[in-house]
């Protein structure tokens, strides 16, 4: 197997203990997009050690077994470790996962995928460039990383996807029948977009003309909000906005872009 086996137990783990809030299938959403997106499936099919690293798991593991259960139908073979920076979190192992205590240094692992979802959103925005630095330097060769935010019931999530030379794209997903409109999900922005969602900035742009997208779909409203959304991203497509076009039936609603649209004008910030 390429890299380490198993987790080294550190003294120090990098990082600060954060709150732990976790519940039973809140990251659903970041879940069925990561088993049907081409990329991260590619990487864990060609991995030779398909090491899977859920780091900040939170003060009950569930979301962690939950990553395990699904990423199995992408590769049968996948190995994942819960890592935790507090040491009253770490669990025995259970159903395949094992639990360990580490940080941002990854324990040592070098992992072909790691999932930190509510980690950084209780960090500085400063402290973003650094967190993600550490992390992307201890993943495997194509190894990715994906840094995300969710509300406490997962209605409303968005994430970055990282590889080891820095952010590739930004994907907002939400639940079609509990979200009024696109820019709601602006209160659950990762970290390094969080505060720029306002004039002036590319996110503000986005999500001003998702918006405007949205109303303009309005018609179609009564044919349900998957209708109505899969219509306001054509337009979006339409006003020149790269947002990915998803062909396959959707539960979510889904809106995600390359990096590049998105990226804060300050770009030394990440």
């Amino acid at each position: 197997m390429a890299g380490s086996a198993q987790p080294h137990q550190l003294n120090k783990p990098l990082g600060t203990i954060t709150r732990g809030t976790t519940g039973v299938n809140r990251l659903r959403r970041s879940d069925r997009w990561l088993v049907h997106d081409e990329l991260v499936g590619a990487r864990l099919r060609a991995a030779a050690d398909p090491l899977v690293v859920d780091l900040g798991y939170g003060a009950s593991p569930w979301t962690t077994l939950e990553l395990a259960a699904r990423l199995r139908t992408v590769r049968p073979d996948v190995r994942v470790v819960g890592l935790e920076i507090d040491p009253e979190r770490v669990v025995p192992g259970q159903d395949g996962v094992t639990f360990a205590r580490g940080g941002f240094e990854l324990a040592g692992l070098r992992p072909v995928f790691v999932r930190a979802f509510n980690v950084l959103r209780q960090y500085p925005e400063s402290a973003v460039p650094a967190a993600w630095a550490t992390i992307r330097s201890g993943l495997a060769p194509d190894g990715l990383l994906l840094d995300g935010t969710c509300d406490e019931l997962g209605r409303r999530c968005a994430w970055v996807l990282l590889d080891r030379t820095g952010p590739l794209s930004l994907t907002l997903a939400w639940d079609p029948f509990t979200v009024d409109r696109p820019s709601d999900i602006a209160e659950r922005l990762p970290k390094a977009l969080i505060h720029r969602n306002i004039p002036g900035e590319p996110v503000h742009t986005l999500l001003t003309a998702a918006d405007r997208s949205w109303a303009r779909a309005a018609a179609l409203a009564p044919f349900g909000p998957r209708v109505r959304w899969r219509q306001a991203s054509k337009y979006l497509r339409e006003e020149g906005f790269p947002v990915r076009e998803y062909r396959r039936r959707m539960r979510d609603c889904v809106l995600s872009v390359p990096w590049s649209a998105v990226a804060p004008k300050d770009a030394a910030a990440v």
